[in-house]
């Protein structure tokens, strides 16, 4: 039965529909106007951005005496500059609410400026001229719901795509802009539901509910697309997903195809248009998707370099570092990369339907001279997957079959050019350091000129065993920072006692005796350094506070290819050295003030300094906050010459 003619009112006036359509096409037609203008000026503002990057590392390579490379030059980058800092302390700031409450904290300042702009939209679109009293008035309230509900469909589709097509228009990637997906989702569930409650509004009050439902079929299938709208909604809170959260994956797929089938059978044949561009634009996505799966993880023939490469799939090493994390080891991977992103990983051993995002902990090697590229994982164990890996690590620690046949997609992710700000500060929680110790990593084994003259790195942790993983990489980065000249600061803030470092004396004393610490590489249990590490107590600080140094081990042993290496950095492993480095990691016992970590190497900066911080809710929120308020107090970029202050948030949540 053909029902692509009949009325959506249900025959009560069959001419409504013409009559309100040319109005409600033309809102439809806006939308997509205003959103390809705002894409427009966001690509432009690219532009700008990376001109400015261009130019910042053009002086650091060409005028190296220039004090302030980063700093701005020209009047017009002056006013883009201060326009810039405007739009970022209106846009940083974060209140959030602690404990159970934390799921229920509003978005930053920006994304609820980004929705309050679209709900306008929305709502001016909805309810322009259409509360006039007269025997139209149900119909036509619920038709402009309906068109302006219908039109909002695709981009909904465009912004779920992994392979997102609007986040290579506007420079980001999928993760980050999925929140604007569960917002424009949610913005859709209201139209839906004012333009159903409009149309029943009417049928009730003639007495026509049943017939209505008799006559036209198609208004089930638009009950039942609003159903799954509001199952997918309260799915889709954060408690929910935390329960089970595969579950969660898989029933939103199913979910969004139902969906867009329910919509099919209900829009009229006229407006079907915004269904089928919802369609290519999820299959574009799957099929690219599906294309680079193959493409990455399937070899015809071997590379000379990598005599034990996989032709399908990858060799993948689970090793046990602590009683929570695991390392994941990806063999002979011929993919590049940058520091901060991410790649989703599918093993299906462990998980046939599963396929989770992580980090990538390891740096690119750029030289690529000595092996194939190796890139590694460090996994929190939780529940699902998580834990499923861990256990697989357990049972077969030290064993030679420790290893699984995995499938990688990716990698994913738009970070900003790290290299052309002066000054760095990478603030991570416990395996946050995933995605701030690559960037550190990579910035010190750059082969290019880079404008960075300083970075401050905070690693905070509850015990200790959560960042020895990463601590030898560290004594490393000092190693290599004190050779290339970069000012390079490094504290860990293990916020338990500090009896995870060493066992507590007496509350007076000052001092305590030499300890020996294993300098040995978290993925090779044999391998341990000769030199112990000493450790000593700051006299400035109590014992539940103190503040302790620990320097980076005495000597690096030379020979062995670079290959050997676990962090890929090449210079520690392929030279040797024979005098200590004069930097230090600084150990803290106490929850740090992320403002004062802030706010020292700001002050000190002449040029613009990058702020980037990957963990939860709470260290993201102070962390915005405390960028906000130095930038406020300090007037960047409005005639005190202080200059401007970048942020960068990864949050890891489901």
């Amino acid at each position: 039965m053909d029902m692509s003619s009949m009325d959506m009112s249900g025959g009560m006036d069959s001419s409504s529909d013409f009559m309100f359509r040319p109005v409600n096409q033309a809102f439809a037609e806006d939308y997509w106007y205003i959103i390809a203008g705002v894409l427009g000026f966001i690509l432009l503002l690219r532009g700008v951005d990376y001109y400015q990057t261009w130019s910042r590392l053009r002086i650091c390579r060409t005028r190296k005496s220039t004090a302030y490379p980063t700093k701005v030059n020209n009047v017009f980058m002056q006013m883009y500059a201060t326009a810039t800092a405007v739009v970022r302390e209106a846009s940083y700031p974060q209140f959030h609410f602690g404990g159970w409450l934390s799921w229920f904290s509003p978005p930053s300042a920006g994304r609820v400026i980004v929705i309050a702009c679209y709900w306008a939209v929305i709502a001016y679109m909805m309810f322009y001229k259409v509360f006039v009293k007269d025997a139209y008035y149900w119909e036509r309230v619920g038709f402009r719901g309906a068109w302006i509900s219908v039109t909002q469909v695709p981009l909904i589709y465009l912004l779920a795509s992994k392979s997102s097509v609007i986040g290579f228009i506007i420079g980001s990637s999928h993760e980050r802009i999925n929140w604007l997906h569960r917002w424009v989702s949610r913005t859709l569930l209201v139209t839906i539901t004012i333009h159903g409650s409009f149309f029943l509004r009417e049928w009730v009050r003639a007495d026509f509910v049943k017939l209505e439902l008799s006559m036209m079929p198609m208004v089930k299938y638009g009950m039942g697309a609003w159903a799954v709208l509001v199952w997918t909604f309260i799915t889709s809170l954060s408690p929910m997903r935390r329960m089970a959260y595969e579950f969660f994956v898989m029933q939103h797929i199913a979910a969004a195809a139902v969906f867009l089938w329910l919509l099919y059978v209900h829009v009229p044949a006229y407006a079907r248009y915004n269904i089928w561009f919802a369609v290519a634009a999820a299959s574009f996505d799957w099929i690219l998707r599906g294309f680079l799966l193959v493409f990455k993880n399937l070899r015809v023939r071997a590379t000379k370099s990598c005599s034990k490469e996989q032709k399908i799939g990858h060799q993948i090493e689970l090793q046990s570092i602590s009683s929570d994390l695991t390392v994941l080891t990806i063999k002979d991977v011929h993919l590049s990369w940058k520091p901060g992103q991410h790649l989703y990983l599918w093993l299906p051993r462990l998980g046939p339907l599963e396929s989770h995002p992580f980090t990538i902990a390891s740096p690119y090697d750029t030289s690529n001279k000595c092996h194939c590229n190796e890139i590694q994982l460090a996994v929190r164990k939780h529940k699902g997957i998580s834990k499923r890996m861990h256990n697989f690590a357990i049972k077969h620690q030290g064993l030679s079959n420790n290893s699984l046949t995995g499938f990688i997609a990716g990698p994913y992710g738009a970070p900003p050019a790290w290299e052309a700000f002066e000054t760095l500060i990478l603030i991570s929680a416990s395996t946050g350091a995933s995605f701030t110790l690559p960037i550190l990593e990579s910035l010190l084994s750059s082969s290019s000129t880079i404008c960075t003259q300083r970075i401050c790195f905070l690693l905070v942790a509850r015990d200790r065993p959560h960042i020895e993983y990463y601590e030898e990489r560290l004594m490393k980065a000092l190693s290599l920072a004190e050779a290339r000249g970069i000012e390079l600061e490094v504290e860990i803030a293990i916020t338990n006692d500090a009896s995870s470092l060493h066992s507590k004396g007496s509350e007076d004393t000052k001092t305590i005796k030499a300890d020996t610490i294993k300098e040995e590489s978290p993925l090779d249990e044999k391998k341990s350094s000769s030199e112990p590490t000493v450790v000593v107590k700051s006299p400035s600080q109590s014992s539940k506070t103190s503040s302790e140094i620990t320097t980076a081990p005495t000597n690096s042993k030379a020979g062995g290819c670079c290959c050997n290496n676990p962090s890929g950095l090449p210079s520690p492993c392929c030279a040797s050295s024979s005098s200590p480095p004069s930097h230090q990691i600084i150990y803290s016992y106490s929850r740090p003030n992320i403002a004062t970590f802030i706010r020292k190497p700001v002050e000190i900066t002449g040029g613009e300094t990058s702020v980037a911080v990957c963990g939860g809710k709470s260290l993201v929120a102070s962390t915005r906050n405390s960028v906000v308020r130095l930038s406020d107090e300090r007037a960047v970029h409005k005639g005190t010459g202080a200059q401007g202050i970048h942020l960068h948030v990864e949050e890891y949540c489901f």
